[in-house]
């Protein structure tokens, strides 16, 4: 064990806990443990969760002006000292620090959304809806909320959810990834530093035993997770029945649709750009390219000779790519290609051994491409969340519809072509939950809602935006009347009106 341990943060400050189990953090780029993490016992998160509870009387009845002050301040910080957290993101998960910088760039856009939304979370009002009496709604919070966060973006899928959370009075207990938990912590300070009081932000760090605390916990309202499908399912499934508001958003595997008329070009930065950027360890990752004939071999000419200038290393180093977060899931990945062997594809660009600008025992594994994919190769079906890009060629476009609608999940699309009627057609007939057109990551900016369909999102309500103001508040209804002293007196007849 490393004597450099991460703490948990609760009350506004560290906390050890009783737990006595920890995990090792890697530095994925030297394969290396930087540190190590605790892991929460159930008795641990009470503790935490109570801590959210007791600040939530005075954090809900704060005023708005005083929630958008601290979220403000909380802003300011985090876009001044960029830098600081983007070196965590690169040295525990292996980003590269451009990357990284791209990750909290779109967090601090969910972070200005929640500066705003005292407007967005206005009620409304009926007046004399029957003589004297007004009907109006009002949102109040839902109450103590819990985050469960994945590795590959310790901080902006956090801020997707708590700057929210926060800015409509509620109070929180975030669960970080145990594989790159320092974000959440940096995050905390910032929050501290910012105004926060004591208590409303909260981070317990764990594994599934932390997990299981959140999603049974009585004093917890709301549940919300990113992850794959299976957990996401899980998470669902088990808060659910322990009566919480779940948005549970899970796996992908996403699909490019490339017309014969599409610019080629194009296509290929941004089927490299979309396939390898972040190692792949993207839910919105494009890990299928769909080709229509007669375009498949000029672009895989195209997208190989881009994949030849990447440089693969270190993400302190100016790299284009660094390594995977864990030995483990390196090891994972690159057995899809022993298997995409097996199945009869044909790896045109193999990762496996290349040349790295890093030391020899990180996590790596070079961008790989690989064509004729059969749709019934777990090459195809799987998530595999690595930097393994497959090419599916079809004979129409009716055809790649008809495969990305097949297919079990619904996170994200691309369609790449010139013809409008062909990127309409398609906008309207794809079942997935967010569509680019021309477009290879089509994450929407921080006022829509972030969220896939089918086997991507379990729960009714997508990630930030609209969507997240009905899932961290709840509606009440108030019918007023307030008499006239003049009023007729007793009369013990029915209402007539």
């Amino acid at each position: 064990m490393s004597t450099n341990i991460l703490d948990h943060w609760v009350s506004g400050a560290a906390f050890t806990g009783e737990s006595t189990r920890t995990a090792p953090v890697y530095n994925p780029a030297r394969g290396i443990v930087q540190k190590d993490v605790r892991l929460a016992s159930t008795a641990d998160v009470d503790v935490a969760v109570q801590a959210a509870k007791a600040a939530l009387p005075a954090w809900s009845e704060a005023s708005w002006a005083k929630r958008q002050q601290v979220l403000f301040a909380f802003r300011e910080i985090v876009n001044a000292r960029k830098g600081d957290l983007a070196a965590i993101l690169t040295s525990e998960h292996g980003k590269v620090t451009s990357d990284a910088l791209g990750e909290i760039a779109r967090g601090l856009e969910v972070i200005e959304f929640a500066c705003g939304i005292p407007h967005l979370a206005k009620g409304e009002f009926s007046q004399n809806v029957s003589t004297g009496v007004d009907v109006y709604s009002v949102h109040e919070p839902v109450g103590v909320v819990g985050i469960i966060s994945p590795f590959n973006f310790p901080a902006m899928v956090p801020m997707w959810f708590f700057p929210i959370a926060i800015a409509l009075g509620n109070t929180v207990v975030l669960k970080p990834s145990e594989k790159d938990p320092s974000a959440a912590i940096w995050m905390a300070e910032a929050l501290k530093e910012a105004g926060l009081p004591d208590g409303v932000f909260n981070v317990m760090h764990g594994d599934k035993e932390s997990v299981d605390a959140l999603l049974t916990h009585h004093d917890i309202a709301a549940i919300s997770f990113v992850g794959s499908t299976p957990i996401a399912k899980y998470i669902y499934e088990t808060a659910s029945a322990n009566g919480k508001r779940v948005q549970a958003l899970g796996g992908a595997k996403n699909h490019m649709l490339v017309l014969p008329d599409a610019d080629l070009d194009l296509v290929a930065d941004s089927a490299v750009n979309a396939g390898f950027g972040s190692a792949g360890e993207r839910c919105m990752a494009i890990s299928v390219v769909v080709a229509v004939e007669p375009i498949a071999d000029d672009l895989i000419a195209k997208v190989s000779e881009r994949m030849s200038t990447l440089k693969v290393g270190d993400g302190t180093r100016g790299c284009d790519m660094g390594p995977l977060i864990t030995k483990e899931h390196r090891d994972k990945v690159a057995g899809y290609l022993e298997v995409a062997t097996a199945d009869g594809a044909e790896i045109v660009v193999d990762g496996r051994g290349i040349e790295v600008d890093g030391e020899a025992d990180g996590f790596w594994l070079g961008p790989t491409l690989v064509d004729k994919v059969p749709t019934d190769s777990k090459v195809y079906t799987d998530e595999i969340f690595g930097p393994v890009l497959s090419v599916v060629r079809v004979s129409s476009y009716e055809e790649g519809l008809a495969l990305i609608n097949a297919s079990r999940y619904g996170n994200g699309t691309a369609i790449f072509t010139n013809d409008g009627g062909a990127a309409r057609r398609f906008q309207r007939e794809v079942t997935v939950g967010m569509v680019g057109i021309n477009v290879p990551i089509p994450v929407p900016v921080g006022y829509f809602s972030f969220g896939g369909w089918k086997d991507s999102l379990f729960g009714d309500t997508k990630a930030y935006g609209p969507d997240a103001i009905h899932f961290f508040t709840r509606q009440k209804a108030i019918t007023s009347r307030w008499l006239d002293p003049s009023h007729g007196g007793i009369n013990l007849g029915f209402p007539q009106n």
